[in-house]
């Protein structure tokens, strides 16, 4: 690894309503504004949106790509932006800095419209 050093991006499929479903279902949260185009709608969000959660879990799984996750040290994200059903979401990353230990990492989830959506740090142990 190398300071900048970038990371082959993980392309995701289109999300769908069908997703958002699912995924409530998996995780618990039941949120309406997820799944209840109606109630998302009246809450003024224009539509569902995706669960924060789900677009960090993307953002996991690249990072499970490019290391070995047993040398994951620290993951932490900031939520930038609503992702809507439709949206094609992007994880790319790079490597930022280094210490003795470990090397320090950004990832971020991006649209199509390179929209940020979910912006990460983390941690792999060298």
């Amino acid at each position: 690894m190398e300071i900048g050093q970038t990371l082959e991006p993980l392309q995701k499929e289109e999300i769908t309503h069908t997703q958002l479903v699912r995924y409530a279902g998996a995780s618990g949260d039941f949120n309406p504004i997820h799944t209840v185009v109606p109630f998302a709608e009246a809450a003024g969000l224009g539509g569902v949106i995706a669960h924060g959660m789900l677009v960090m879990g993307f953002v996991g799984q690249a990072i499970g790509q490019w290391f070995e996750v047993k040398n994951l040290k620290k993951f932490t994200t900031r939520f930038k932006a609503m992702t809507r059903p439709g949206e094609r979401i992007t994880i790319q990353g790079r490597v930022v800095d280094e210490n003795e230990t470990c090397w320090i990492c950004e990832a971020e989830a991006v649209n199509e419209s390179a929209e940020v959506k979910v912006k990460a740090f983390f941690e792999i142990k060298k």
